[in-house]
């Protein structure tokens, strides 16, 4: 079995809010809420949920981009929780990050390949054949002309702009990729394109991706195992082909129910969930199960006991009292 290139224990993440400019009142945001996720060497792990449910707050607490309140983050078997910025700085060489937006995550004032060689003068790495040839050869794999290297990111399109996204996160050769959402601001035929070169890095360079989207048909596609987060707490996890056939948590069941399948007769016939409600405040969660407000399953003990996450099957964990299927 491969072993773990990323390992979080009880990782927690609240912020402190103020109630307004002159109130002394505190409010805590419970944004991730005490999560044990594992991301083994050349996986794929896909991390959904709707907005709001902590899954953007987990990669960036993994890059120590946000500070965890509590919990252990252990990356490449090393203990990362307590790193400082100085100790943080060799570890990223290794793990990196594709960002949402591929605009707003790229300098307009510099050139393409300011922003890809960048990586290397920040690490003090000179790779073999020069820096220019390093960042020409990176450009050509992730499929855009080498010589547009003195291009600026307003002059390529959405697409090209998240492939260069993708080059700079490749240019140290890291053991994770972090990607935050990232083709859910791109054209569906421009999406395809993008997963299937991650797809195809993956296998060349054996890279592990924590994949975090909202897009279940994206995530069925490119994921080796789903874990599924509501309210910074994970309600589900298992490989991906059994937790699309059999669904185990209430609120991964509404969730798969929302996906469109392209067949008009199954689409037309097919059971439709809608949750009632909107998604609760972090600041002020439901005691007991989280999703116990908008569950249709919910009794009296989901609104008193929180469910803890336990292996009901092989390889399948979930966070419920009355679980779906068999």
């Amino acid at each position: 079995m491969n072993q773990p290139v990323l390992e979080l224990k009880n990782l927690k993440k609240h912020f402190i809010s103020s109630n307004g400019v002159f109130s002394r009142n505190k409010t805590t945001v419970k944004a991730v809420d005490g999560i044990d996720m594992t991301v083994n060497s050349g996986e794929t792990v896909g991390l959904v949920g709707e907005s709001g449910c902590g899954k953007t707050t987990v990669g960036r607490t993994v890059l120590k981009l946000y500070e965890p309140t509590s919990g252990s983050i252990i990356f490449d078997g090393e203990e990362i929780t307590n790193f400082s910025p100085r100790q943080m700085k060799p570890v990223r060489s290794k793990l990196q990050m594709i960002f949402q937006d591929p605009y707003s995550s790229l300098n307009p004032r510099h050139t393409i390949g300011s922003i890809i060689a960048s990586s290397y003068e920040i690490h003090g790495i000179h790779p073999e054949g020069g820096v220019k040839k390093a960042v020409q050869n990176l450009l050509d794999r992730v499929g855009l002309n080498p010589e547009h290297i003195n291009r600026f990111p307003h002059e390529f399109s959405g697409g090209q702009r998240q492939r260069i996204g993708i080059a700079r996160a490749l240019a140290l050769r890291p053991k994770l990729i972090i990607a935050d959402e990232p083709v859910s601001a791109l054209d569906v035929s421009i999406q395809a394109q993008v997963v299937n070169l991650l797809d195809d890095l993956q296998k060349e360079m054996g890279l592990s991706y924590l994949f975090i989207a909202h897009d279940l048909s994206v995530v069925q596609h490119i994921s080796d195992r789903v874990i599924v987060m509501y309210l910074g707490k994970i309600m589900e996890e298992a490989k991906t082909s059994q937790l699309f056939l059999n669904p185990r948590h209430p609120y991964t069941k509404a969730l798969l129910s929302a996906v469109p399948i392209p067949d008009p007769e199954i689409e037309r016939n097919r059971e439709r969930i809608v949750l009632s409600g909107d998604l609760p405040s972090p600041a002020n969660p439901p005691s007991g199960c989280v999703f116990s407000t908008r569950c249709w399953k919910a009794t009296e003990k989901c609104h008193q006991i929180a469910p803890p996450l336990v292996e009901i099957s092989i390889g399948s964990k979930v966070a419920c009292h009355f679980p779906e299927g068999n």
